[in-house]
C-alpha cells in the first residue's frame, strides 16, 4: 500500500478538479483513501513521469517534458515530485 504524505494529499485536494469534473475528496483522509483505491503513484522526477507513461503503453515519443507535465493526470507536488492519478 502506498503511503502519501501531507504534501501529496494537500496537492491533490487543491488540484483534483484538473482531472475530475467534481471533487472526489474533501479531507486528507478521503484523499488518501481515493489515491490508494485509484492506484496513484508518486514519482521523484520528470523522467520518472515519462517512464510511467511509457510503461502504461502511452506513446511519449516527440512529446516535450512540459507537455507531459501538463497532462491532467499529473500533479506537481512542488518539491520536485509528481503525483500521477489515473482518471
Amino acid at each position: 500500500m502506498h503511503q502519501f504524505d501531507d504534501d501529496v494529499l494537500e496537492c491533490f485536494l487543491e488540484n483534483q478538479l484538473q482531472l475530475f469534473p467534481e471533487r472526489v475528496a474533501e479531507t486528507l483522509e478521503e484523499a488518501e483513501e481515493f489515491l490508494n483505491d485509484s492506484m496513484a503513484v508518486v514519482v521523484e522526477s520528470v523522467e520518472e513521469v515519462i517512464e510511467y507513461f511509457e510503461e502504461e503503453g502511452i506513446d511519449t515519443e516527440g512529446v516535450m517534458d512540459d507537455e507531459i507535465l501538463e497532462a491532467d493526470e499529473v500533479f506537481d507536488i512542488g518539491d520536485g515530485r509528481y503525483l500521477i492519478v489515473e482518471g
